[in-house]
């Protein structure tokens, strides 16, 4: 690979700020791997582990206002979203930390021998084991929450897994600072550097994902980038877990009743959760399903006029603003497709939110019209008008998987009238996280949290936000009529590490 320069953008003005580093090469992957796979012993102990995550927090706390600037810098997101989207990602570091402490999540499971069952039960003694070396790809839309010491690096480095990360291209700069506090935190526990590795490039990443002693991967980002790295994955002489999060149009059935009782509230809600963030979030709802006549027209008019209020925002790079005029393009191309606040090129730089409007009977058989059930990128959702409830069957039938679903209903279908309960039932098998008269925008870090879903939104069952996304860096192991004396001390009959477990059928904490 070229050592190609790596550059600092501004998004604002689409010029160059400074060269960052260049691209990795191969001995440089190579290099960071082999560093990263000879820090696993300095993770072994899970009290130092825990502390250096919390440590890592602290640190990036101590840097947010350099920190703040630097993102705001590559990511034109403005200072407020960024220091609260810090103070997410040193949440998260804390909660895994005590997660780490708890030591729930090593799952131990101890059976003693029973000769009375058929067949009989030997001693078996079950917990869980870090994977090792974890390559994690950085979300250009949460430059701290999901790239350098994001989730993904905070619940493979609890498991006990140290990290290389591939830099995004948009916030480079930002990258190099976190993993310099990250280390410095990883220092005063003893932890060498290489337990985060980051590279940058494109190739860099291809490499990454291909190097024996990589043991698994998280991504977040597109569909074409992520399959690809997910088939390469795959297609390794030891094929590797990949955890990624490709795309979602996170649709949006709105009952009638609904739309009777509360139009206004859900036009302006809808509008606040569309061009949050410059539509750049991944569960920005990108599809509603609105019924035809009063009800639906009241609350198109809400949308109308929260959205027209909307001023134009800059998007995190000019290749996703183009990608977006482009594709607003190709839609409002489309016969029957209406768009009552269009979006578009706000200025040289920016783009302008807005909507689009098609019958919904236009959704449910295969056409051109497919279009408008992929994902755009940016401040845009498409409000389909549905005659009946077949026709929002008919919508909801033709969906691949999605990160979210979400239905707004009546006070009284809220109540269990109507189909509420059934339409529920209905978005289930769509998507991972289901709502009931809210936003998908916000994902809260919550134990019961799942951010993932059926393909193409996710490449696995499991989520990258909240307790439980360590569990993707974790392999389970048994031992069978290992001696006492040279058993782990987390499946020792006394336990000493005061662990939860579950031993001989009970559950102990």
């Amino acid at each position: 690979m070229a050592a190609a320069p790596v550059w600092s953008v501004d998004p604002r003005t689409g010029k160059q700020r400074e060269q960052v580093a260049v691209a990795a090469t191969v001995q440089e992957v190579d290099a960071a791997v082999r560093a990263a796979h000879d820090a696993r012993g300095a993770l072994a102990d899970r009290t130092v582990r825990a502390a250096f995550l919390r440590s890592a927090a602290t640190h990036l706390e101590a840097a947010r206002d350099q920190l703040v600037e630097a993102a705001d810098a590559e990511s034109a997101l403005g200072p407020v979203r960024l220091t609260g989207e810090l103070a997410r990602t040193c949440f998260q570091l804390r909660a895994f930390a005590d997660i780490v402490d708890e030591g729930a999540f090593l799952d131990v499971v101890i059976n003693h021998p029973d000769d009375t069952a058929t067949p009989p039960i030997p001693d078996l003694r079950r917990y869980k084991v870090p994977l090792g070396v974890v390559a994690v790809y950085s979300a250009s839309n949460f430059p701290f929450a999901f790239s350098v010491a994001g989730g993904d690096t905070a619940s493979a480095l609890g498991a006990g897994c140290p990290v290389v990360v591939k830099a995004h291209p948009d916030h480079p700069a930002l990258s190099e600072l976190v993993a310099k506090v990250v280390r410095r935190a990883a220092a005063e526990h003893g932890i060498p550097d290489g337990v985060l590795g980051l590279v940058h490039g494109f190739e860099a990443g291809v490499e990454l994902i291909k190097h024996p002693l990589v043991s698994a991967a998280g991504f977040t980002g597109s569909v074409r980038g992520g399959r690809a790295l997910f088939d390469a994955a795959a297609a390794r002489p030891v094929p590797i877990p990949f955890h990624g999060e490709l795309g979602s149009l996170n649709p949006v059935v709105v009952t009638e009743a609904a739309a009777v009782e509360r139009a206004e509230a859900i036009g302006a809600g809808l509008a606040g959760s569309m061009t949050l963030g410059v539509g750049q979030f991944c569960v920005k709802p990108g599809l509603v399903l609105v019924p035809s006549g009063a009800a639906g027209d009241g609350l198109v008019k809400s949308l109308t006029d929260a959205v027209s209020a909307t001023e134009a925002g800059v998007l995190l790079d000019h290749r996703m603003r183009d990608n977006f005029i482009a594709g607003v393009a190709e839609r409002t191309g489309l016969a029957d497709v209406d768009s009552p606040v269009t979006p578009g090129a706000g200025g040289e730089h920016t783009v302008s939110a807005g909507f689009l409007t098609v019958p919904a009977g236009r959704l449910t058989a295969e056409s051109e019209y497919d279009l408008l059930l992929e994902e755009c990128f940016g401040p845009v959702t498409v409000v389909a008008r549905y005659e009946d409830d077949a026709e929002v069957r008919g919508v909801l039938s033709r969906l691949p998987g999605n990160l979210t679903a979400t239905v707004q209903l009546s006070e009284g279908e809220a109540a269990g009238e109507g189909r509420g309960a059934e339409i529920l039932a209905e978005l289930t098998p769509l998507a991972g996280r289901v709502l009931v008269n809210g936003w998908p925008t916000g994902v809260a870090v919550a134990p019961a949290q799942h951010h993932g879903g059926p393909y193409p939104a996710t490449t696995s069952t499991s989520t990258s936000v909240g307790g439980t996304a360590i569990e993707r860096w974790l392999r389970p192991v048994a031992y069978q009529n290992a001696p006492e004396a040279l058993l782990p001390p987390e499946l020792k009959d006394d336990n000493p590490l005061g662990l939860p477990r579950r031993f001989d059928g009970r559950l102990e904490r």
